[in-house]
């Protein structure tokens, strides 16, 4: 009975919508096990990954040549699979509100080419309740089919942690649930054949929903509180990295650093459990008192580095700064919510001239969020401020010296990521 269970579960067919820094990753792990269409609205992207090429640096070209996932755009590709795996980008809008356009239009292609006895499982960062109160009525309307009678969903929150390459997705234990006991059993024995790390079934998929918002949003809170000590400590003259190496030999503490937060994850997520604390007339302090602290360090640090520069003597009608790195964390070509992009914004605001420097983001990328051109090479003696943003591995190999060869006679260096030792920096977090 068990080989059969399993015959007629490696016979599934799987297509995993999205195929950005979640679904690309997982669908060449499923790949390796089930026949795995990988969906994509952009036909540039597919045109990528079938010549072996991911720009987001999570997979690699061995990887994906040697691969037997479809890459598709064409949605009839998709239309005979008995498992739809969503995995879309969740964003926050202008006014940071959940932005679901995408989780929707995906829910709206899905339902188009449902089927009945299929499986729906949703793997975007969501607020607990959005699976089955926006996506499942989106799934009924276009396939005309009844939820838990004709499909089911589940929900299976990723775990990706981009750019690093020591936790890949099948050594992090995976969440599952279901919409009623047989999905969550059968998601769950989906998942459990190429997680190698292992699963955990939660109780309902609300459940698993808010386990994956209050990752993101612990983290959230636990830097701003170390980003608020650091505007402490800078107060009073007093290093808050030698802060934290006195702290750590308690066995309890718990160790997080000053920078800044942006990215899709962690700079995100805590606006979804916030709108959602909200629609139910509950106004969440804790974790919009974090955000706030978190969204003003790009001003904080700028102001910083304005103040600095004049106490220098620099003319400050014509400062030149250098940010190095532009991403939201080190070693990722990502820029999505770049905090690193925010801090350029408000040292232009102060009418400095700003250049950027990224050996890993694609010229397009950044012209495209930002409508400037990173330079291609750092020229010499010309920075009045040079902010080390991002500790990219490139960004580490730089000496003292080679910095300040960047730079005027009063040139001041902010490392916000720790990478100089200390006596080599005019200003850290």
């Amino acid at each position: 009975m068990k080989q059969m269970e399993e015959e007629q579960l490696f016979n599934k067919k799987v297509s995993v919508i999205g195929m950005g820094y979640v679904g690309l990753p997982l669908a060449i792990e499923v790949g390796r096990k089930f026949n795995t269409v990988g969906f994509d609205v952009s036909k540039k992207r597919i045109c990528q990954l079938i010549n072996g090429n991911d720009l987001t640096g999570e997979v690699s070209n061995d990887d994906l040549n040697f691969s037997d996932v479809l890459f598709s755009s064409d949605h009839e590709k998709i239309r005979d699979s008995d498992i739809y795996i969503v995995a879309v980008p969740t964003p926050i809008d202008n006014v940071n509100r959940p932005d679901l356009n995408y989780l929707k239009d995906a829910s709206e292609l899905v339902g188009s080419v449902l089927s009945k006895d299929n499986i729906v499982i949703y793997e975007s960062t969501v607020y607990p309740g959005a699976t089955e109160e926006v996506c499942v009525p989106i799934l009924e309307r276009y396939s005309g089919l009844l939820f838990n009678k004709d499909f089911s969903c589940g929900y299976s929150p990723e775990r990706i942690n981009p750019g690093d390459t020591s936790r890949r997705i099948t050594d992090i234990v995976k969440v599952t649930s279901g919409s009623n006991p047989h999905a969550a059993k059968f998601i769950d024995r989906f998942y459990s054949s190429f997680i190698t790390a292992g699963t955990f079934k939660a109780k309902s998929i609300k459940v698993a929903e808010a386990a994956k918002v209050i990752e993101n949003t612990q983290r959230d809170l636990n830097i701003a509180l170390i980003n608020e000590f650091s505007k402490i400590f800078n107060l009073l003259d007093i290093n808050t990295h030698d802060v934290l190496s006195a702290a750590r030999t308690k066995w309890n503490f718990i160790d997080f650093v000053p920078g800044l937060v942006g990215g899709h994850c962690i700079g995100v997520d805590p606006y979804y459990l916030a709108e959602k604390a909200q629609s139910v007339g509950y106004e969440p302090e804790i974790i919009l008192a974090g955000r706030r602290m978190n969204d003003s360090m790009p001003s904080y640090v700028a102001s910083k580095m304005i103040t600095k520069l004049a106490k220098h003597r620099a003319k400050l009608c014509n400062l030149s700064i250098l940010i190095l790195g532009v991403t939201f964390k080190e070693n990722c070509p990502d820029i999505r919510n770049s905090k690193a992009i925010h801090l350029m914004e408000e040292l232009e605001k102060c009418g400095a001239s700003v250049d950027c420097y990224d050996e890993l983001v694609s010229d397009e990328d950044f012209y495209r969020s930002t409508n400037k051109k990173l330079i291609d090479f750092i020229p010499k003696a010309k920075y009045d401020g040079i902010i080390i943003a991002v500790g990219h591995d490139f960004v580490k190999k730089y000496t003292e010296n080679q910095l300040r060869s960047f730079g005027k006679d009063h040139l001041q260096i902010f490392d916000l990521k720790n990478c100089l030792p200390h006596i080599a920096s005019d200003f850290v977090l």
